[in-house]
């Protein structure tokens, strides 16, 4: 059972130095934790039996510094590592099982060819396994049968192991399986099996895993539990549930790992009722005060989003006998997740501090996301500041979460600011050397001491993402492609998100197209990318697409799909799939769902049947649900029903100044101006703002921000009077003024006046005038949606300067030409 719990968590980090393990007795004794030279006794030798038992017992603690002790004395005092394998092996073995492979290397070329035997063959190769060197961990394999020794179930556990690499398992698992077969160990040793599983769970062929855990004569629960975790953690949630249900029904008693593994997988299902169950298991086994089980019904509960489970996510923390920075970031992270009561999040914030917990950058990561739903800045800086005293700002999902913080304040400066110190971390260096006619360039990557990994790559390239930075976004695709990284799927995945969101499409396609592996995120990045486009039958048809290359849809691509389907207005389409997702694919509707048929009936002006659809729900809709209602409610002027979803807004959300914003337009069209003040006066009681809008374009590597009326810009003069001509060239091609936007009481002409000053016009204004190129679009980011005037105003820009203006808005993108917008008027 030991040897298959090495097995099954060997790819655990060791413990970090700062927080040495617990010693084990005999280890941690005065004896030997005193210098070795104080007296003669201790120049003694050693017996063979009595190094190799201390030896063991310094591997089994991990304690690296008590082995280097004993090490230094069996060299002084004989020689034992040159004559006796068992001694040599043991030393071998502590330092693989530390993770010190050059000690273990030279103990293992110190080793006379004789004293060698599959001990020390193998416990070399494993230490080579584990710590990145895998492709020398094969070659040593095959020494070892080229020397004439026969494997044995830890050698071939170590040859498994070296093939969780992708390329080393396309060329080798073959191999592996056939001495598997040839030594008699397929189906007979459990460790085996459960390194096989491991092997082809990585690799992603979980058929094959599956075959190899059916073909066990022997199970135990080690084994179960590692099938069951590595479903859930390859998003066949469906297949771990029936195989733990197979588990009870064989009468196996699951363990906390086992309860932890099928915590997440309901969580990722959606299964609260399940959940409720396993909570009820976890009670009955006595498992509920573990850590990690606990820590999972906190996360459980949290993201059900049903009734009263964050009050129950907060009744098993309490109830947890000691708390720790896990148990505090799922809390935190379940109202983060939540979007409800992010204040919350941050007096939780003190109540941490004062247990003298300090959070990590996961902690940090969820505070940072609540502070963005709250549009806190101020929140936001002094958190900010904690990130920096801690030394965490500059780890990668901190400086992410830092930059989408700012971006979604309106802080475009601060996030820019962020993602350059983020961006200068992570590459310490890097010099383009352009040839003599500026046609070449070579980069030049220095590494830090961390390294330049690919999921550093991809960390920078969503974070370019966000502010818009597509300039910094294509230098990091270049850069991947340097440095080795282009065939690596999270960058290929993030490339298609970048290029999508900075309002290039097809070169988001070209990146798509040029992945050779595509998963689930994948594919519904690029649907999802179509769809904002406004290609919602190009997203829809690759959808299916998805469904044919046997690619399972989860959660997150239904919403594309839905979102697709609304902004197209393709109300039947939606229906249809919001059916299919349930009874194909068993994926139970969030939020999100439910807000997407929402929002799909509403811009289609189905607003009573979409408040139909919501009281009919299973569930007690959120505040989302009722945002979207009362958008749709805005579009299409019904005050009654847009009543009603701003009264459930304000009372499930009643610091979130949108609902009363809404409200107050619905009141304004219809010429209500005594409620429209008496909304504005109960805003102004309770001090909530609406936020203020902002839109801002790249130029040369500087971001440029433009808010309505602004004349800060040091171009402000020139921006005025190029918006003048272009208002008058296109009034006379028929663009009116929509001065029914302007919710207030004031003649037409100072309507008018206030439209002619939104942020999209000055910035579009600015365009025209700082990029000259007739053929290069004009791309403008903006942080709400685009008003209804503005959007008519840009088509008319855009046939009357025959430019493409390219507007990322906070719903999607809108590609004007010609007069005609992308989105078809479904905005």
């Amino acid at each position: 059972m030991a040897t298959v719990r090495s097995t099954l968590h060997s790819n655990l980090p060791p413990p970090p130095p700062s927080s040495p393990p617990a010693r084990n007795p005999t280890a941690a004794s005065p004896r030997y934790r005193k210098p070795l030279t104080t007296t003669p006794a201790e120049h003694a030798a050693l017996h063979p039996s009595e190094a190799a038992s201390l030896l063991t017992a310094a591997a089994r603690a991990r304690d690296l510094r008590l082995g280097h002790a004993l090490h230094a004395r069996l060299l002084r005092t004989g020689t034992l590592l040159e004559a006796d394998a068992v001694v040599a092996n043991s030393l071998l073995t502590l330092y693989s099982k530390c993770g010190a492979v050059d000690a273990a290397r030279s103990v293992f070329d110190g080793m006379p060819t004789g004293l060698r035997d599959l001990v020390s063959w193998t416990a070399m190769a494993s230490c080579l396994a584990r710590n990145g060197a895998e492709t020398e961990a094969l070659r040593l394999l095959g020494e070892t049968l080229e020397a004439g020794l026969r494997p044995n179930a830890f050698t071939l556990c170590a040859a498994a192991q070296a093939c969780f690499v992708s390329e080393l398992f396309h060329s080798a698992c073959g191999a592996v399986l056939g001495l598997v077969f040839k030594m008699g160990f397929w189906g007979t040793d459990v460790s085996v099996g459960c390194a096989l599983i491991d092997m082809f769970a990585k690799n992603g062929d979980m058929v094959a895993a599956r075959l190899v855990f059916d073909g066990l004569v022997e199970r135990t629960v080690v084994v179960w539990t590692l099938l069951i975790t590595r479903y859930a953690h390859g998003g066949y949630v469906d297949e771990a549930v029936e195989l733990f249900l197979d588990m009870l029904e064989n009468g196996f008693r699951p363990d906390q790992f086992t309860m932890s593994s099928m915590l997440s997988a309901c969580t990722e299902l959606g299964s609260f009722s399940l959940g409720q169950q396993l909570h009820s298991l976890a009670l009955r086994l006595g498992l509920e005060s573990d850590s990690c089980v606990s820590c999972g019904l906190v996360n459980m509960y949290a993201k059900s989003h049903i009734g009263q489970s964050m009050h129950n996510a907060r009744k098993v923390f309490n109830r947890m006998p000691k708390h720790n920075v896990m148990s505090w970031t799922a809390l935190l992270s379940g109202y983060v997740q939540r979007g409800l009561q992010d204040n919350k999040v941050l007096i939780l914030l003190c109540e941490m501090l004062s247990e003298g917990i300090r959070p990590n950058h996961i902690t940090y990561s969820s505070l940072l996301k609540a502070c963005a739903n709250l549009g806190d800045q101020d929140s936001g800086r002094q958190i900010h500041a904690h990130c920096i005293k801690s030394s965490l700002a500059d780890v990668n999902v901190v400086g992410n979460a830092l930059v989408s913080m700012y971006a979604e304040s309106g802080c475009m400066a601060e996030a820019t600011q962020a993602f350059n110190q983020l961006y200068e971390k992570n590459m310490v260096s890097i010099s383009c050397d352009f040839d003599g006619d500026g046609m070449g360039q070579d980069y030049q990557i220095q590494r830090m001491d961390v390294g330049i990994s690919t999921f550093t790559f991809a960390s920078l390239v969503s974070a370019a993402a966000s502010v818009g930075l597509l300039t910094k976004g294509q230098q990091l695709h270049a850069l991947s492609l340097k440095a080795g990284f282009g065939s690596d799927r999270g960058i290929g995945n993030s490339l298609v998100s970048m290029y999508s969101r900075c309002g290039y499409l097809e070169d988001a396609c070209q990146a798509f197209d040029e992945m050779s592996d595509h998963n689930v995120i994948s594919w519904t990045s690029m649907i999802s990318g179509l769809a904002k486009h406004g290609h919602a039958e190009r997203a829809l048809e690759l959808f299916h697409d998805m469904i044919s290359a046997g690619v399972k849809p989860n959660d997150v691509t239904y919403i594309a799909v839905l979102s697709a389907c609304s902004h197209a207005g393709l109300v039947n389409e939606g229906k249809e799939h919001f059916r299919t997702m349930q009874k194909d694919h068993g994926l139970i509707p969030r939020m999100e769902h439910y807000a997407c048929i929402v929002d799909l009936l509403g811009r289609s002006g189905l607003v009573r049947e979409a408040l139909d659809f919501i009281n009919e729900m299973p569930c007690k809709a959120d505040a989302l649900v009722w945002k979207t209602l009362l958008g749709a409610c805005k579009i299409h002027n019904n005050m009654d029903i847009g009543e009603v979803a701003a009264n459930h807004v304000i009372e499930l959300e009643p610091q979130d100044p949108a609902p009363y914003v809404l409200l107050s337009n619905l009141y304004a069209d219809a010429g209500l101006w005594d409620q429209v003040a008496r909304i504005r006066s109960a805003m102004r009681d309770k001090n909530l703002m609406k936020e203020t809008g902002l839109s801002w374009m790249q130029v040369e590597n500087t971001i440029h921000e433009f808010r309505a009326g602004d004349s800060s810009h040091p171009r402000a003069e020139e921006i005025y009077t190029k918006l003048d001509r272009l208002i008058r060239d296109i009034k006379g091609m028929g663009y009116v003024p929509d001065t029914s936007i302007v919710l207030h009481d004031m003649p037409d002409e100072l309507k008018e006046q206030c439209l002619l000053q939104h942020s999209e016009k000055i910035a579009v204004a600015f365009g025209l005038i700082s990029c000259t190129s007739a053929t290069k679009p004009i791309r403008i980011f903006k942080n709400l949606r685009v008003c209804a005037d503005c959007h008519s105003a840009l088509k008319y820009v855009s046939k009357a300067t025959g430019r493409e203006i390219i507007l990322r808005d906070s719903n999607r993108f809108h590609r004007m030409k010609d007069g005609e917008c992308s989105c078809g008027e479904y905005w």
